[in-house]
């Protein structure tokens, strides 16, 4: 008889009979305490507690019908089983991403790409290093045919981890086929399209837009905003950690003013419910909180934009409240684009094109761009210079010309 014993979330460990099951093993399964029958997935949940585990296991053993001892150290809460090679370095991996400050978006992509170079090496004996990252490399291009932003963002991952984690250099990439680089003039709304998009949001929606629109930020930037970061004296907004782990100040839009600070009197109407009922602890990076423990019950270190409902450890009971997701706001950009009935291939981070564009077509400095958009190298901003007003569609094609703007008959 085969039994699959998995860990399923932090409350739970399950059990699975792929084969089949006769009555006492059904009898196994409903003699533990607090057992849950999970019938999407057809598999038992155990509570993950030593006395559930040791139970389960002793009740399984005792069937005799597995050649096995009863474990001394059952996986549980407080013994987490072994951890494999892979789960030790990518744990080492996360562990030098959150030292050095990255953001969580980075960390999350980093871990994909060594999830997946690891993964696709698993039975290779040797050590692994400067040909393996290069076949990786090429395979993504060759075979998967990814993009050359996709490419050289696996590139980087695969050159923090040998540097940082492995300590070694990982430099000779001249045998790796790239990507085709394939430039696109990035997609700009005109001013009376972002007035229809955001006409047709509300609430706290409709201000992130606005903010998206107003000062340049990265869709992330926004809902990670707090409280703190807004500047009424100074109409400015600090970026803490932006792309590359960089600060960085944009200006506050005047026309915003109000709206923000009834927004953060609502906010603090919903921090001061939390406190009272036991709660208002907000998540803080990696060492803030060891300045002092009341740090993250602070108002001011509250998101801008919480979310509407507590999370909940379910291990520990603890509760707090993360940021707005992501995807919330980009499915209402997405409706108001359509109630628009803008056709445009749109999305959030066009507001951030469009800014750009709009800054530089009234003559403002494209130094002073690049500063607002964090741009590390000025060449990255210069993409917009090719989207101006002045651009294609203020040249008179030569056919005008003759014909006078009238269409042949």
């Amino acid at each position: 008889m085969t039994i699959c014993i998995k860990p399923f979330n932090e409350k739970y460990f399950s059990i699975q009979f792929p084969n089949g099951f006769d009555q006492k093993m059904l009898n196994v399964a409903r003699s533990i305490p607090n057992r849950k029958w999970n019938n999407e997935k057809k598999l038992w949940l155990i509570p993950n507690t030593k006395e559930a585990s040791q139970m389960f296991l002793r009740n399984l053993y005792e069937l005799g019908s597995f050649n096995f001892p009863i474990f001394k150290n059952p996986v549980t809460a407080e013994n987490p089983p072994e951890e494999t090679e892979e789960q030790k370095e990518i744990r080492k991996l996360t562990d030098v991403l959150k030292t050095k400050h990255y953001s969580q978006h980075t960390i999350e992509s980093y871990t994909k790409w060594i999830k997946e170079f690891l993964d696709a090496y698993k039975n290779y004996s040797e050590k692994l290093g400067q040909i393996q990252i290069n076949e990786f490399l090429t395979n993504l291009a060759v075979k998967e045919n990814v993009s050359a932003s996709t490419q050289n963002q696996a590139l980087a991952a695969l050159l923090f981890y040998f540097r940082f984690v492995k300590h070694e250099d990982a430099e000779n990439l001249a045998n790796v086929i790239h990507a085709k680089h394939k430039k696109r003039a990035p997609v700009v709304l005109s001013r009376e399209e972002i007035k229809l998009i955001i006409n047709n949001l509300e609430g706290y929606k409709k201000l992130a837009t606005e903010l998206l629109y107003g000062t340049g930020m990265r869709l992330n930037e926004v809902l990670e905003l707090r409280i703190l970061d807004i500047d009424f004296e100074r109409n400015e907004i600090t970026i803490r950690y932006g792309k590359g782990g960089k600060d960085r100040r944009v200006m506050l839009p005047k026309s915003l003013i109000p709206k923000l600070k009834a927004h953060i009197a609502q906010v603090k109407l919903i921090h001061e419910k939390d406190l009272a009922d036991g709660y208002g602890r907000v998540q803080l990076r990696e060492g803030m909180t060891k300045r002092s423990s009341q740090t993250a019950f602070e108002f001011r270190w509250q998101w801008l934009f919480p979310q509407k409902n507590r999370w909940v450890n379910q291990r520990t009971g603890e509760q707090g409240r993360h940021h707005v997701d992501e995807s919330i706001l980009q499915k209402a950009v997405k409706k108001a684009l359509h109630d628009a009935g803008i056709t445009k291939n749109a999305s959030c981070h066009t507001f951030r094109h469009s800014f750009a564009t709009h800054l530089l077509e009234k003559g403002y400095d494209i130094r002073t761009v690049q500063e607002l958009l964090g741009h590390s190298d000025i060449r990255t901003t210069m993409i917009y210079t090719h989207v101006l007003s002045k651009g294609a569609k203020e040249v008179e094609s030569p056919l005008d010309g003759i014909l006078g703007g009238n269409p042949i008959r």
